[in-house]
């Protein structure tokens, strides 16, 4: 196995192969196949054929049952449990399999600074191993401590009665942008920032913005720049600033660890980029009130304040995926909702991507990359450094993916390219299908509200025709979940203006 550099990037793939016993237990072949994409193997599905092998087998006591929790910050936890073949089973890979990606799903949607289990001592010891340094998940493991600030830590206790219970805090924020606001929201080509008085839009911006820039300065200017030429268009001074951002955002609006800033050495990202928003508050704005939050939380914010209900997710497809959860009551999760970074695709052959070391993340399913990855497939006429297989596609930069994205848009508008241009969008409406049944298993999803810049035009309709056929086919217990999309400004700044109602101000006595 190569060697891994945790801070390296774009990372090199080190997971190990899937071994043949364990194909058998966990490929399948979805419902409603993506017409470009004809190996695609969603966790949600593997799983369910899983569980089925495991019911049918015949000989009791050749089953038993892993139990895990993840612990996070104050005292929340995340629990699940797996059925497992023994350690002489042919299904014991699969087991071994499934269960470590069970656990990185939950990490990546939830977070987490203790992984706790309970199970089969074989099937411990080897997941304890994968989530330790040199293991599988290193990655995992050495990236929850940048988040929390806290040592990761693996144990394995021998009764199920000893594994905390779960238990989960909903964070709720403010709902009214009263006075002069500025918001933004920090993507990974673009700083959207929008200027809001007493929660009407008075002015909106895009700057774009090199992420891949390892100078923390530049992104501190930049950032500073597009709020103070929004704040500009206020009429009084600003009294709030409320914002959004890729990657882990603590209680205390720190960047513990977000992946916009992906090139800033480690040291210095911890000096110079975790404290950048309060920073920008204190020195610029004097002191003003500020409360940033992951833009996947933004993005279900600003969907249930458009459609007036909760128990809603809300998915981003836009240079990557961002998604969040609102409750019924408009509370949200506290999770760290990195769900780009979630296993999806068990395809051996899945694609890598340039933020982690494995196949089949989320990332490269439900953004432009997904669209840029099969625009060849697609019909779409590319010059070689579009090429998926180009140096210039698997780097951070999202510039040569927003260019392709423009050529496949076009082609959606030409009638002699539209019917081969058209199965990329059926093609991630697909996947949007199958995601959308992935998030049911942890939440209670009535709402979906759907954006990104992938989701613009008719291609945006085909994708959600084609979402609901996954539903109808393969999942009819989640027919009833209601698709919402957002007006055109919406889409553009609907998660900076949701953004600016986030900071609670105190009533005057």
């Amino acid at each position: 196995r190569a060697a891994f550099q945790v801070d390296a990037m774009p990372y090199t793939i080190t997971d190990p192969m899937m071994s043949q016993a364990a194909m058998k237990y966990l490929l399948t072949r979805p419902g409603v196949p993506a017409p470009l994409d004809p190996n695609f193997c969603p966790l949600v599905l593997s799983k369910r054929h899983y569980l089925q092998r495991v019911a049918a087998c015949p000989h009791h006591g050749r089953v038993s049952e892993l139990h895990f929790a993840i612990e996070r910050p104050g005292g929340c936890v995340g629990r699940d449990k797996l059925p497992v073949f023994a350690e002489d089973h042919e299904g014991f890979d699969a087991s071994v399999f499934l269960a470590g990606e069970v656990i990185r799903y939950m990490l990546w949607q939830r977070g987490g600074l203790k992984l706790i289990l309970c199970g089969p001592k074989r099937i411990c010891e080897l997941l304890t191993a994968a989530y330790a340094r040199g293991g599988k998940y290193e990655f995992e493991a050495a990236t929850m401590p940048k988040i929390y600030s806290t040592p990761w830590t693996v144990v394995t206790v021998d009764a199920v009665e000893k594994l905390p219970s779960s238990r989960e805090e909903p964070v709720v924020c403010g709902k009214v942008a009263s006075g002069c606001r500025i918001a933004f929201d920090l993507g990974k080509s673009d700083v959207k920032t929008v200027a809001v008085k007493d929660g009407e839009v008075l002015s909106s911006a895009e700057t774009e913005w090199d992420v891949t820039n390892p100078d923390p300065q530049y992104h501190y200017d930049v950032i500073v720049k597009a709020m103070k030429d929004t704040a500009a268009k206020l009429p009084g001074p600003v009294v709030a600033i409320g914002g959004s951002a890729t990657g882990a955002v603590s209680a205390n609006s720190e960047a513990t660890w977000c992946d916009c800033f992906p090139n800033v050495p480690p040291d210095v990202y911890q000096k110079r980029v975790v404290p950048i928003f309060n920073d920008i508050a204190r020195r610029e704005f004097g002191g003003v009130p500020i409360k940033v939050i992951n833009d996947g939380e933004v993005t279900a914010v600003a969907g249930g304040q458009m459609i007036g209900a909760g128990c809603l997710f809300g998915i981003s497809l836009g240079s990557s995926e961002g998604s969040g959860y609102v409750y019924a009551d408009g509370s949200l999760t506290g999770w760290i909702n990195e769900n780009a970074y979630n296993p999806f695709d068990l395809n051996p052959d899945a694609p890598g991507n340039p933020w982690s070391p494995h196949r089949g993340d989320a990332a490269m399913y439900l953004g432009q990359r997904a669209a840029t990855r099969l625009a060849a497939k697609g019909g779409i006429d590319l010059p070689p450094e579009m090429m998926p297989e180009h140096e210039n596609m698997n780097q951070a930069s999202h510039v040569p993916h927003a260019q392709c994205l423009k050529k496949i848009q076009a082609a959606m508008k030409d009638a002699a390219k539209e019917p081969q241009a058209r199965k990329i969008y059926e093609s991630i409406g697909v996947y949007l299908g199958y995601a959308i049944a992935q998030y049911c298993e942890y939440l209670e999803i009535k709402n979906v509200l759907i954006l990104g810049r992938v989701t613009t035009g008719h291609g945006g309709e085909v994708m959600m025709e084609f979402a609901r056929k996954v539903l109808a086919a393969d999942f009819p217990e989640l027919a009833d979940v209601k698709f919402h999309t957002p007006s055109e400004h919406m889409k553009r700044v609907g998660q900076c203006v949701a953004a600016a109602a986030l900071p609670e101000l105190e009533e005057a006595a």
